[in-house]
């Protein structure tokens, strides 16, 4: 999951947001408003939703690069037992591609209502998205009247929102999260077998196996600047003891923010998404539905009351996935002109601290 650009790359007028702060508690809509005036009409949070839940990507690339004799042999095992369960080794050589379409809702919670209580009216919407193997992804999203769409030619990553245009990834190629999120288990197969075995725990009422893998120091570089420094992007995947199955994902990462002549400012996402309802598709265990929520904390010494927070959540379910569709060729990921002459520079990145 990259850092995807939406509204700003780095907080403004900091010394009047300090200022408001200091009468009163700002909420994270109300120091939105503050900062990016002009984006916030009766859709505002609608874009805020797309940016950060529309596609981020996952931390690694799908072959990470670890010496064999450093991967955790439980890992190995519990990946094993992952495949076993999915019966995606059958797939492995045989599946050139893959198609999935769904249903989401996303919503913004109030901080100050009753935990898990919307702050709004729901946001509906659906999605298409088509793979290819290998790294080549596109998919296209729309919710309340905007379409987010994001994609992978295997050499570059980009995104297209009707606010920003298209704009390329900074660092490698990753998969795309929803990818992960139980459609794709030969991708998850792959990116967590080299994961680290952190023991176990329960969650959802399951036993589970933990696998945490982190976004290294080189690839971290690839993705900060000069003013925002990439500290941390770290994923942990929740396997069930009985069933195998991934049944949770969990990922979080800290962006440091500091324009010339202003303190820096810290934001941190973390999403958790559960991961439910598989069903066999072609003899492959496939994930149809799940949530996510989504906490994104703003801090530094200028907010002087504290940190400000958002939360917000997804729910999704899946209407349809094929394997092989005929006619799907390389020329369906080629990405937009806008990016095509921006890399390999890549001056245009996701690596917004709204997003993942």
């Amino acid at each position: 999951m990259n850092r995807l650009a939406t509204l700003s790359e780095e907080p403004l007028n900091e010394e009047d947001s300090a200022a408001n702060c200091s009468k009163k508690a700002l909420t994270w809509r109300n120091w939105l408003k503050n900062h990016f005036p002009l984006l916030f009409n009766k859709k505002s949070d609608l874009k805020i939703l797309l940016s950060v839940l529309g596609c981020p990507l996952f931390p690694v690339s799908v072959n990470p690069e670890q010496p064999f004799t450093e991967v955790s042999s439980s890992a190995q095992y519990i990946i094993q037992h992952f495949t076993a369960a999915t019966g995606c080794r059958k797939l492995e050589g045989v599946i050139k591609n893959m198609y999935a379409t769904g249903k989401i809702t996303m919503v913004m919670v109030d901080e100050t209502s009753k935990p898990g209580r919307p702050n709004g009216m729901s946001q509906k919407g659906c999605f298409v998205m088509w793979q290819m193997v290998p790294n080549k992804w596109l998919i296209e999203l729309v919710v309340g009247g905007h379409k987010v769409a994001g994609g992978s030619d295997g050499n570059v990553a980009w995104r297209h929102t009707p606010w920003l245009g298209a704009h390329a990834a900074k660092g490698g190629v990753r998969p795309l999260r929803r990818a992960i999120q139980g459609l794709d288990p030969v991708t998850i197969s792959a990116v967590f077998s080299t994961a680290q075995y952190m023991g176990e725990k329960r969650i959802y009422g399951l036993d589970c196996f933990v696998l945490k893998l982190s976004a290294d120091h080189t690839d971290l570089v690839d993705r900060s600047d000069n003013t925002a420094e990439m500290i941390k992007h770290v994923m942990f995947g929740y396997f069930s003891q009985r069933s195998g199955l991934l049944v949770y994902l969990e990922d979080s990462y800290l962006t440091r923010i500091q324009s010339p002549g202003s303190r820096p400012m810290y934001w941190e996402t973390s999403m958790g998404t559960k991961v439910e309802d598989y069903r066999s598709v072609e003899g492959t265990m496939i994930a149809h539905s799940g949530q996510s929520n989504v906490i994104i904390t703003q801090f530094g010494d200028n907010l002087k009351a504290g940190p400000a927070i958002a939360r917000m959540e997804e729910t999704y379910t899946i209407d349809d996935l094929a394997f092989n569709v005929p006619g799907l060729s390389i020329d369906s990921f080629i990405p937009p002109e806008e990016v095509q002459k921006d890399y390999p520079q890549e001056n245009l990145d996701w690596r917004s601290p709204l997003h993942g």
